[in-house]
């Protein structure tokens, strides 16, 4: 049999992206993550506000977590990259499927601490923060092979930057949930079950 003629064979998986695709990859991750966490969170707001339709999915008496949406969506991304062989535009739907997983699962980490706990726990919070910062250094660092004392440099102070924005963050956040946070419960309590 000739070897050119020969069908390539499905078992084998696709080779990894291009380290310039990948860059690419992690920004579409990155953004969808962002987006997806901002649009979680308003329309949390505005159910528990009675602003718009009670969207939740209600099996029973039990009301299902768009955490358990992030988690399917998650395993269903792993699963097709696993499984089959994949284009670059499949790639990237994959890209987008799974930021959009990730900030589902991750709007509601705290849930994963606190299985009994409310939407608007802190933790939920300092897991996107973490999430998206993660990406975001992967999605716009140049590449090792290309990184020069500058670029190192210039990490250091974007990095000692990060952490000082954080700690500012965190303390106006814990300021704000003290303001905040007793109305955001009370709405979580008011809100549909």
């Amino acid at each position: 049999m000739n070897p050119s003629s020969a069908e390539p064979s499905t078992d084998i998986p696709s080779a990894p992206a291009p380290p310039l695709q990948l860059r690419h990859l992690a920004r579409v991750v990155f953004t969808t993550f962002l987006l997806t966490f901002i649009a979680s969170r308003l329309l949390v707001i505005l159910i528990m506000g009675r602003m718009i339709p009670d969207l939740f999915l209600h099996m029973g008496q039990t009301h299902v977590h768009h955490l358990n949406y992030g988690i399917f969506l998650l395993c269903t991304v792993a699963g097709v990259l696993l499984f089959f062989q994949v284009s670059e535009r499949e790639r990237w739907w994959c890209a987008v499927a799974y930021g959009f997983g990730l900030a589902l699962t991750f709007d509601e980490f705290g849930m994963w601490l606190h299985l009994g706990g409310g939407y608007w726990q802190r933790a939920s919070f300092d897991a996107v923060i973490v999430v998206a910062s993660l990406f975001g250094m992967i999605a716009f660092a140049p590449r090792l092979e290309r990184m020069r004392a500058h670029h190192w440099a210039t990490g250091a102070i974007a990095v000692t930057a990060t952490v000082v924005f954080y700690v500012m963050l965190f303390k106006s956040l814990d300021y704000a949930g003290k303001k905040v946070g007793p109305r955001l419960e009370q709405l979580e309590e008011q809100g549909p079950q």
